[in-house]
């Protein structure tokens, strides 16, 4: 019955990126599943920070939108048929969409670095078509089925839940452990539950913005950390340090990924520790004090998506142990999709996650 629904169905209704603030909404053709893959009916998309930098700017680094891109990584959706050679899933399954594809045959895919993988196809990414569609295909082993009890929401919201895991585990979070975020944006707070359930007892958490460190500490954040607009990197780092009783964490992580967040994790990180940079706020060149986290031993590390997360975040959030729905403030239609896109930009509202219902 699926397949006949979907054969009948003409709407596949798609916000599709074009240039700078020039995204548009239009039909596209219902895409058929080939070897390994499933199409989806796309239930819920989360806009992240990186969709919102394209509309903006157009490019992020060397990624560069250059023809018209389907918008959108953060998806949930049900399997309405299936391709040649599936046999994960079944018609009428729910699942979370890991929305970057790899090769699996280089040695960062065999090694299980495939996030690392130099023909990687990410969602949303250009010249790659994003998932902000009624109608998707996908790989078949990048589908992760989901438990009754969770909702497509949080289905959509594994993706940056899935970042929060990988930064947590590249970071040596562990039992014990004192943490410093930084930035307390949708990354930095899928970052301080993750942290939380590894077993963190302390987690400090920074931010410009009081909404968001409010909802910090309703998620459990030990202190939530004001930084103002408009101080110097020495005045923000100062008092961050002061707030924190000049307590030095074991493990910071940047989820901001600007000059000033930077220099404040190494600085303030404990000498033998490591500081994770998650955002990529800067994207440029910056001036940093290497000196002061080399003479200490701070080890610096970059964090880039995730790899083999999916299933340990899904872990977390089906057994209970974290909850992600706080995260989501605003809900919309993909008929209301520059709307959508407008309040993930400006923050109206207080807004911290935008859901975008397509079907």
């Amino acid at each position: 019955m699926a397949n006949a629904s979907v054969n009948n169905e003409k709407d596949n209704l798609t916000s599709v990126l074009y240039g700078v603030r020039d995204l548009r909404l239009e039909q596209r053709p219902i895409p058929k599943p080939g070897h390994n893959e499933v199409l989806l009916k796309i239930q819920r998309v989360g806009i992240c920070g990186s969709d919102v930098h394209y509309l903006v700017h157009g490019a992020i680094g060397h990624y560069i939108v250059k023809e018209p891109m389907v918008i959108g990584h953060e998806a949930s959706g049900i399997v309405v048929k299936l391709g040649e050679g599936v046999k994960s899933l079944k018609v009428g399954d729910r699942v979370a969409i890991e929305p970057g594809v790899s090769c699996r045959m280089c040695q960062f895919c065999k090694l299980g670095s495939y996030n690392l993988c130099p023909d990687m196809k990410f969602c949303a990414t250009p010249p790659v078509d994003g998932n902000l569609t009624r109608y998707y295909v996908h790989a078949a082993d990048f589908c992760y089925k989901l438990p009754d009890h969770i909702s497509l929401e949080e289905g959509a919201l594994l993706e940056p839940l899935s970042v929060g895991v990988h930064a947590c585990k590249r970071g040596g979070v562990k039992v014990g452990s004192t943490v410093l975020i930084l930035g307390a944006g949708p990354i930095g707070l899928v970052t301080l539950v993750t942290a939380k359930a590894m077993g963190a007892t302390k987690i400090y958490i920074t931010d410009l913005t009081e909404f968001r460190l409010n909802v910090a500490k309703e998620m459990g954040a030990y202190k939530a950390i004001k930084v103002n607009r408009g101080d110097s990197d020495e005045q923000a780092i100062e008092n961050v340090r002061s707030e924190m009783d000049n307590e030095f964490p074991d493990v910071t992580i940047d989820c901001s990924g600007f000059q000033q967040t930077i220099k404040m994790g190494m600085e303030l990180t404990k000498s033998g520790g490591v500081l994770t940079i998650v955002g990529m706020g800067a994207a440029g060149n910056v001036q940093l004090p290497l000196f002061n986290a080399l003479s200490r031993e701070v080890d610096i590390r970059g964090v880039f998506r995730y790899a083999n997360d999916y299933q340990d975040a899904l872990a977390l959030l089906s057994t209970g142990q974290i909850n992600m729905k706080p995260l989501i403030t605003h809900n919309f239609k993909i008929e209301e999709s520059l709307e959508a896109f407008k309040t993930a930009e400006t923050g109206i509202g207080n807004a911290i996650k935008v859901m975008i219902h397509c079907n």
